[in-house]
């Protein structure tokens, strides 16, 4: 079995996999607060 060392993993496709899982949360996050102030403004 292969011994564990601290930081010596290859986490390059996990950093590239988060910053498109932030990305995408925040591009939901935008859009969901565009439709919250549509629906504010367009109240009846």
């Amino acid at each position: 079995m292969a011994e564990y060392r601290p930081g010596e993993m290859n986490i390059e496709e996990q950093e590239k996999t988060f910053a498109g899982f932030m990305r995408w949360s925040k591009n939901v996050a935008i859009v969901a607060i565009c439709i919250l102030i549509f629906l504010a403004i367009f109240n009846s």
